[in-house]
């Protein structure tokens, strides 16, 4: 049901934004007329939430031992010590003020008997470029300070059918990082610097940037990320998350902020296979307004968390991409020692090679170009304060001091140039795309080789922030299933000089249910693939 505009945010909006902290140099505030969330006024928390999984988040609720109101003041604090102070990661832009509410409601429910589901009475965290009602949804920009949507998005209220409790919104690369070609992940004009738990001044990449460093600090229980090309998996495997990007219209896309009708989805952020398959179950459902939703009429799984304690890698046959290696000899390393337990658990392990591999990458930014000035259109049309993009481009030249102090708008002046999704231009590109990471790409290698999922590492370590020369991507193994539309899993395998990194899986067309019990089974064999963060200002030799 649609809510009331809040009177308390995080980050107080308009006129009243704070600009955030980027390399530890705070920006002057503007005066605060909204109040903050006062950890002082909040009971003292029942339950230590660190690492805290939704089992045992349930079974302490049903036992009695606290309540979902115990949990959410518990996170509450946590954010106010954690990210708001302390060492201060800047993740999450907005609270719900209606969450401890929301939770009591939750609270009776059980007592009554009433249990929904797995995620009843979880704190959830969502990205915020996904529509809350009565909390802006800002996608990071400045310019959309002001919006404050009157609906859930879709998948939010399939979270609050199933008992979830919207915790609050976290901080983004603005515009999900398609702005700049020089941009910095995790930084939005409206939310300031993500920084990442495990080494503060390195990045939590983008575009969920937020979600996975609140998660992996365990601001929330498990939280939700949305992806284009990589921005649930590479901010999944930095934070030491599993992170899974669906079929594309497995999980809807109705009321999230788009850049590509075509590759767009959200997705979980959790700190294990069992939490991101518990968030999962609430996630999937079709959509019949998604253009891509009937298509998975009959293919979404009755239950992903159903194979996930029996999984097994033996007699499982894996492709190793091996072209996606050889560019950080750590993150090799820590691979091959994967690579070896997985073989040990009974794993087949067969190196293949993609005969496209990267070839779509040209064809692919024409056709996101195109789908972002025609999907933000739509979205910014309807209520918005800005109504178009062209209007977007204006505003921030007008507060170019605000919106642009380290780079610029280039992929959005891009955009604008485009014509219609009708142009031949774009119809090519978007046919070649897809053919020569789907049909030629994964789902040749998939089928021609009888393999059950392909692996590669999911990126390299996290970079150190730089807002002068932008990020410092050096591999991704994720990108031929971005563009296919087809899953990928993340899952943590230890790090590198305390640098969390993660192997993907790349799988078929609605395959999440057996990805996320091969993960399941890599989860068991590389253990303990997952540290939680140390919070190190800074790496020393």
């Amino acid at each position: 049901m649609p809510r009331t505009t809040p009177t308390l945010s995080r980050r107080p909006w308009p006129a009243v934004l704070v600009f955030g902290l980027l390399l530890g140099c705070a920006r002057e505030a503007p005066p605060v007329d909204a109040p903050r969330v006062d950890p002082t006024m909040m009971a003292a928390p029942q339950v230590d939430v660190v690492e805290l999984s939704v089992a045992e988040a349930q079974a302490g609720m049903a036992a009695g031992r606290f309540s979902s109101a115990d949990l959410v003041d518990a996170y509450l604090a946590r954010i106010a010590a954690i990210d708001d102070a302390g060492p201060t990661l800047n993740a999450v832009i907005a609270l719900n003020p209606s969450a401890r509410a929301d939770a009591g409601r939750l609270d009776a429910e059980r007592a009554a008997g009433v249990v929904r589901g797995p995620l009843h009475g979880i704190p959830v965290l969502v990205k915020d470029n996904i529509d809350v009602a009565g909390l802006p949804t800002t996608a990071g920009s400045l310019a959309l300070a002001n919006h404050v949507p009157k609906d859930d998005a879709f998948l939010v209220a399939r979270l609050r059918e199933a008992g979830a409790v919207i915790l609050g919104k976290t901080n983004l690369s603005e515009w999900a990082n398609f702005r700049s070609t020089n941009s910095i992940s995790g930084w939005s004009s409206a939310g300031g610097q993500t920084r990442n738990p495990y080494v503060l001044d390195r990045n939590a990449c983008g575009s969920s940037s937020g979600t996975g460093a609140a998660i992996a600090a365990s601001l929330a229980t498990v939280g939700v990320g949305t992806e284009t090309n990589g921005s649930i998996l590479c901010p999944a495997a930095v934070n030491g998350l599993v992170g899974l990007k669906p079929t594309v219209g497995l999980v809807s896309r109705d009321g999230i902020v788009p850049i590509s009708i075509s590759q767009d989805t959200a997705g979980p952020m959790a700190r294990s296979i069992a939490d991101a398959a518990a968030l999962m179950q609430a996630l999937a459902a079709i959509d019949p307004a998604d253009p891509a939703g009937p298509a998975a009429e009959g293919r979404v799984a009755d239950d992903f968390s159903a194979d996930l304690a029996t999984a097994s890698l033996a007699g499982k046959r894996i492709g190793v991409l091996r072209q996606a290696m050889g560019r950080h000899a750590g993150l090799d390393a820590a691979t091959e020692t994967s690579l070896d337990a997985l073989r040990a658990a009974g794993a087949e392990l067969v190196d293949v090679e993609m005969g496209t591999w990267g070839q779509w990458g040209g064809h692919e930014l024409e056709v996101l170009l195109y789908e972002f000035k025609d999907g933000v259109n739509r979205y910014l049309a309807d209520g918005a304060p800005i109504g178009s993009l062209e209007a977007l481009i204006a505003w921030n030249e007008a507060n170019a001091d605000r919106t642009q102090p380290w780079f610029g708008q280039e992929l959005l002046l891009r955009a604008q140039a485009k014509g219609p999704l009708t142009e031949s231009t774009y119809l090519e590109a978007r046919a070649t795309a897809r053919r020569l990471a789907g049909d030629e790409g994964v789902l040749a290698l998939l089928g021609t080789q009888r393999l059950d999922a392909l692996l590669a590492p999911t990126t390299g370590p996290a970079w150190p922030i730089d807002p002068v020369l932008g990020d410092h991507f050096i591999s991704a193994g994720y990108g031929a299933a971005a563009v296919a539309g087809t899953p990928s899993l993340t899952v943590p395998i230890g790090d590198v000089h305390g640098l969390p990194v993660g192997l993907s899986l790349l799988g078929a067309p609605y395959a999440e249910a057996e990805l996320l019990a091969l993960g399941a089974a890599i989860e068991r064999a590389v253990a303990p693939g997952r540290r939680p963060p140390a919070f190190a200002p800074s790496l020393q030799p």
